[in-house]
């Protein structure tokens, strides 16, 4: 269990690291066409930084609007907050702030920016098909994310997934605008044509990438949910339960999709082509992973 935590943290740092770079390096070009490669990084940054910031603050609030999550206390439902905050106190963290989405679709999310900022949200069809056993599974899962910062993780990705849409973007309308300017040279075209493939395959390649954080990142919760509830077969039985009703969420949508405990369009992702382009691994992996700690 801990060499799979281990290893989800490494893969993660990794595919962070290649962000960073495709970012740079399309900021370098950018700032090629504009005959400033230095500014163009530095512009590359100063945009990151500002996006980040923004996101940073604001996407928890955007994830549980969009969701349509409304926020409960104790007297609204005792039996969700008690469990909630009972494990939360065994992983050693402030209880979250609790919303429940009127959605029969079983599945939920973690959000925030820090353990202090997190908010956990439930759906009532989640409510109605689990056992306590099963549903604390499920909050183990997402008190996980919360204490592995991967709340923080997965808006920062999301944040630099949407800045290389934006820089691809900028490079081809550089290249139709050196077109214009009769710039000439075997570097200029060399760059030119790098330019555009980059630009055309990053968006590509930074999508990729995202789902591949996302998908170690649920399984790195899955691993360390176990660990908190000390009894893997809780979380193994909920998915099972979410696979076996299979109803995507009402009010699903591209942006917080990775969020959720199982894919919000197709819970239940079980061919191989559709797992490469999911923001979950496939339920019946996770399973055989989770019953796989207890052996």
């Amino acid at each position: 269990m801990y060499s799979q935590i281990e290893s989800n943290k490494r893969k993660t740092v990794f595919l962070i690291f290649i962000f960073t770079l495709i970012i740079l390096i399309l900021g370098a070009l950018l700032g090629y066409f504009y005959e400033n490669i230095y500014g163009g990084v530095l512009v590359a940054i100063m945009i990151s930084l500002f996006i980040s910031f923004f996101g940073f603050f604001q996407a928890d609030r955007v994830a549980l609007a969009s969701s349509g999550a409304k926020r409960i206390e104790s007297k609204d439902h005792p039996e969700l907050y008690r469990l909630v905050e009972n494990l939360a106190i065994s992983a050693g963290l402030p209880t979250p702030a609790i919303y429940i989405i009127t959605d029969p679709s079983p599945n939920a999310f973690a959000t925030g920016r820090d353990p202090n900022h997190a908010s956990v949200a439930v759906t009532t069809g989640l409510l109605s098909i689990m056992e306590k056993i099963e549903l604390e599974g499920v909050i183990a899962h997402e008190l996980s994310h919360i204490k592995n910062y991967d709340i923080r993780v997965m808006t920062i990705i999301v944040v630099l997934f949407g800045l290389i849409v934006l820089l691809s973007d900028f490079l081809m309308r550089s290249f139709f605008f050196s077109r214009r300017e009769g710039r000439e040279g075997q570097a200029t075209v060399i760059l030119m044509i790098i330019g555009i493939i980059l630009a055309i395959l990053s968006p590509f390649i930074a999508e990729i990438i995202k789902l591949a954080i996302s998908r170690n990142r649920e399984y790195l919760a899955d691993a360390s949910g176990a660990l908190m509830t000390r009894y893997p077969e809780g979380l193994a039985r909920a998915l099972e339960k979410i696979a076996a009703h299979d109803r995507p969420l009402k009010r699903a949508n591209h942006a917080t999709a990775h969020l959720f405990l199982a894919n919000p369009f197709d819970p239940h992702v079980s061919k191989k082509f559709e797992s490469w382009f999911s923001t979950h691994p496939p339920i019946e992996e996770r399973i055989k992973k989770l019953r796989l700690m207890m052996s």
